[in-house]
């Protein structure tokens, strides 16, 4: 490293530590690469403002940043362009408000989801989502990625849920929907537009979220239903009833049947109820079932057991499309010698794992299905794949607004200082 580079780097490391002590700004090691890409620095702020004032910095500096909760899904999105700073947001882990009479909630955006939970829980209540890796995935990060779970079915994702943000902006103001506004943003949907950003945006720095009451018991039916198109037909049928599910989901593998897995929460006398309204609909189809004390979803942390040569993706079709997909990607990977399974929601949301012999085999899959999917209506979005796979593709696939998100994204970040490269279209 040429000896300029390095006072930079050593004048850059004393003025952030000037902002938030010296002991919070670090040297960046091989563990805090994005995607092969090796940023210098990682800094973590203790307060909003102390984040408005790196990125005031940072940006005057020009420098690329990435912002860190977790890091349970760094390798969401595109590579990046170019990486510089790591803004850790594992200082910002406080429970800033528990409103509980009103149910609602304000958690800073480094507090994992598990601490959230349950410190709700001491006054019966939850944020109804259930994303990956609950231990360690933070607040902001499961917004900036908008994770939500299969409890989206019935609550729907966190869009639905959020009710306020505090933002982090490029320009170093901080920009918050509702309440006292520091700095405001006319126009926008603040809360919905920083869900599923992949902080391209802004950082988030807290959030408040809607809350409901701790479910007072959980059931879970396991039903077998004897092709993937009936599994489908069931699920829609679910849907278009009465029943009031709060996850889901049918889980089908290579070489395996499928299983539809359907998730009910309340007072037992309605669990009763419902319960028996779905045996009805079984038996009228002569669909077995199970009831089983799981509260784990199957597969999906098999799913995510990373290896060479696996591809992970995010899929998305109409509810009645469902079967027709699994038989597109079942075409797809027959031929190629691909392991493969898939967890779908009833609402058309999907998680597919391809694992093959290598990078090209996966990379002749994903195009062939990811036009299959297309012909459908649906999208393929790659969330986790080797380096030698991404460098090759945009995770993103084809998208119908790129103009109009650079456009966003031009507006709130003109100088692209935020995760550059790595979000649709920028």
């Amino acid at each position: 490293m040429e000896l300029s580079m390095i006072d930079h780097i050593q004048t850059l490391q004393s003025e952030l530590g000037g902002i938030v002590g010296a002991e919070y700004v670090q040297p960046a090691t091989s563990a805090d690469m994005v995607d092969g890409v090796q940023p210098q620095l990682v800094v973590s702020p203790g307060s909003g403002d102390e984040v408005a004032r790196v990125l005031r910095l940072a940006n005057a500096a020009g420098l690329a940043i990435a912002p860190r909760g977790g890091g349970t899904k760094l390798g969401w999105g595109n590579r990046p362009e170019r990486l510089d700073l790591v803004v850790s947001t594992r200082r910002l882990n406080e429970v800033l408000e528990h409103a509980w009479s009103d149910m609602t909630a304000t958690v800073q955006a480094g507090c994992t989801v598990s601490a959230f939970q349950h410190q709700l829980a001491q006054h019966g209540q939850h944020l109804v989502l259930d994303p990956l890796w609950l231990d360690a995935a933070t607040i902001g990060g499961i917004l900036a990625t908008n994770d939500s779970g299969a409890l989206r079915v019935r609550f729907g994702t966190l869009r639905d849920l959020i009710l306020g943000i505090t933002v982090a902006l490029p320009d170093g103001t901080l920009a918050k929907s509702g309440g006292k506004v520091v700095k405001n943003v006319a126009g926008y949907d603040l809360p919905k537009l920083m869900t599923g950003a992949l902080g391209t945006l802004g950082i988030i720095v807290d959030a408040t979220f809607r809350l409901y009451p701790l479910p007072a018991e959980t059931t879970i039916l396991r039903v077998a239903p004897a092709s993937i198109q009936s599994a489908n037909d069931l699920m829609v049928r679910v849907l278009d009833s009465t029943l009031v599910p709060t996850g889901l989901q049918c889980h089908v593998a290579v070489n395996q049947a499928p299983e539809v897995w359907i998730r009910f929460e309340g007072m037992r006398a309605a669990l009763e109820a419902q319960l028996e309204q779905l045996r009805q609909i079984c038996e009228a189809t002569s669909i077995s079932q199970t009831l089983t004390t799981h509260d784990l979803w199957p597969g999906l942390r098999r799913m995510w057991q990373r290896s060479q040569a696996t591809l992970i993706c995010k899929t998305s079709v109409l509810p009645s499309d469902i079967a027709a997909m699994v038989k597109a990607v079942e075409r797809v990977a027959r031929p190629l010698r691909l392991d493969w399974e898939l967890v779908a929601q009833a609402v058309g949301v999907g998680s597919l794992r391809l694992h093959g012999a290598n990078d090209q085999a996966l990379l002749a899959a994903l195009t062939i299905i990811r036009a299959e999917i297309t012909t459908l209506g649906g999208t393929v979005v790659v969330l986790d794949a080797p380096l030698g796979v991404k460098q090759q593709i945009d995770v993103w696939g084809p998208t119908k607004a790129p103009a109009l998100m650079r456009r966003v994204k031009d507006h709130f970040d003109p100088q692209h200082m935020l995760n550059p490269g790595r979000f649709v279209g920028f």
